[in-house]
């Protein structure tokens, strides 16, 4: 195909025009915002009404907002430096089997250190409940960490019920939310959660890879997570990346100017799913997804990881779940416990309000194509 079919816009975003015009006017004035002469103090002041952007999207002070790297770093830091606050009272953490990487293995690594940590599974459908949590949490509870919405299921978890579940128990109980897939997704803003700690990424929504955020609700108190010259109020030390926080402002600014973004996405979503079991009777829907960019759907009997390949091959970009697996199985759709051919043949498929119905008919059509040709295993 000469144009590019793309529906794995949960690994990441094309980056929206806005946010590149924005780049590149903060690349040209490239002043450092800690040095104290007018060049460097008009960086500053972008840095602030930049911050000031994002923490509007978040519904929080700006702040409550801090710049990072990606999700991956503000996750590490909510939890290595979160779970350091309650050390004197327990070295138990709560979170679920299906979390992103990002936080799952941090717990692992934090089990290395002494800490007990309780998985939560889904179930088939890929839910897990307020009274899973309630169950769970224990008097030596430090940390819960949930995300918002599942990046290979689309489902949506119950955030808000199990922040007051869990303060309810203990409020001095830390609740860490990973809402990478659930920024500008949901519609919330993410601090009307009530969670302590929201973990974002930039190149989700439109901005550029390499800056995310972490909403540190006020009041908690977190140890400095990079130590040096004070940046970030002195939390998070080192020069502000300008560029790529102006291009994430950008792109948040633009998605909030199109309040029908959502809906859009919703729509097509639900297209493509009715032209793939018209095209594919034996596909079969893992989840359709409680939010409106992803879904999950599987060909029983086929491998997913060859069934990609051959799509990409044709310019057809879907995934057998998040990027971060590299071709490795799906912990997600393991946790649900799915049959071994759906395990298998599982696919996940992720939109943007730009899709287009003429793509969704193309992804069915090479997808009808892939699958037959291709020999089904014994699995």
């Amino acid at each position: 195909m000469d144009k590019l079919i793309y529906f794995d816009y949960a690994a990441t975003t094309p980056v929206r025009r806005e946010a590149v015009d924005a780049m590149v006017d903060a690349l040209w004035q490239f002043g450092n915002p800690s040095s104290r002469y007018e060049y460097a103090r008009q960086a500053a002041c972008r840095v602030k009404e930049d911050r000031e952007t994002v923490a509007k999207a978040f519904g929080c002070s700006p702040a409550e907002l801090y710049f990072t790297s990606c999700g991956t770093e503000s996750d590490n830091w909510a939890i290595r430096r979160g779970v350091e606050l309650g050390r004197r009272r327990g070295r138990h953490i709560v979170t679920t089997a299906m979390e992103h990487a990002a936080v799952l293995e941090t717990c692992k690594d934090l089990e290395l250190q002494g800490y007990e940590v309780t998985y939560l599974r889904p179930d088939k459908a890929g839910h897990v409940t307020v009274e899973q949590l309630t169950a769970a949490i224990r008097p030596d509870t430090v940390l819960v960490s949930m995300m918002l919405v599942n990046n290979e299921t689309g489902v949506i978890l119950p955030v808000a019920d199990c922040v007051k579940a869990v303060k309810a128990f203990n409020p001095a109980i830390l609740f860490h939310c990973d809402a990478v897939q659930g920024f500008l997704k949901t519609p919330e803003p993410l601090a009307h959660l009530g969670a302590d700690l929201v973990a974002v990424s930039g190149h989700k929504v439109g901005a550029p890879k390499g800056i995310g955020a972490l909403y540190i609700k006020k009041g908690v108190r977190l140890r400095p997570w990079l130590t040096g010259g004070g940046q970030e109020d002195g939390l998070r030390s080192g020069t502000e990346a300008t560029a790529q926080i102006a291009g994430f402002a950008a792109a948040v600014r633009a998605s909030l100017a199109d309040p029908g973004r959502l809906e859009r996405a919703a729509a097509i979503k639900e297209y493509t799913l009715a032209r793939l079991k018209e095209a594919l009777p034996k596909l079969e829907v893992i989840s359709t997804g409680d939010a409106p960019h992803i879904c999950a759907v599987t060909l029983p009997g086929y491998k997913s990881e060859v069934v990609v390949r051959v799509l990409g091959d044709r310019g057809v970009c879907i995934s057998s779940g998040s990027a971060c697996h590299k071709g490795r199985p799906s912990h997600v759709f393991a946790a649900m416990n799915l049959p071994k051919p759906w395990l298998d043949g599982a696919l996940r498929l992720s939109f943007s309000p730009d899709s287009t119905r003429e793509e969704a008919d193309a992804l069915a059509s090479a997808l009808k194509d892939a699958a037959g040709s291709l020999f089904t295993t014994l699995s």
